[in-house]
């Protein structure tokens, strides 16, 4: 499991799945997310606005990261 420094209190889901580069472009984020493949702390999430904060771990299509 890799990790993800944020800068600040939170990241916004489909900016940090961009920043990651596990999608190419803000579309593709949105469309992974509300079809479902996303999961936070092992629960699906829908909303593309969610606020991804410290100790929250981000699972998409195998790859997991840890927010610190």
């Amino acid at each position: 499991m890799q990790t993800f420094k944020i800068e600040g209190e939170y990241i916004p889901l489909i900016q940090l799945l961009k920043a990651l580069n596990w999608v190419e472009h803000g579309a593709m984020a949105q469309l992974v997310v509300t079809e479902g493949m996303v999961t936070v702390n092992g629960q699906v999430e829908y909303r593309k606005r969610m606020k991804v904060r410290p100790d929250d771990i981000v699972e998409f299509e195998g790859q997991q990261v840890k927010l610190v």
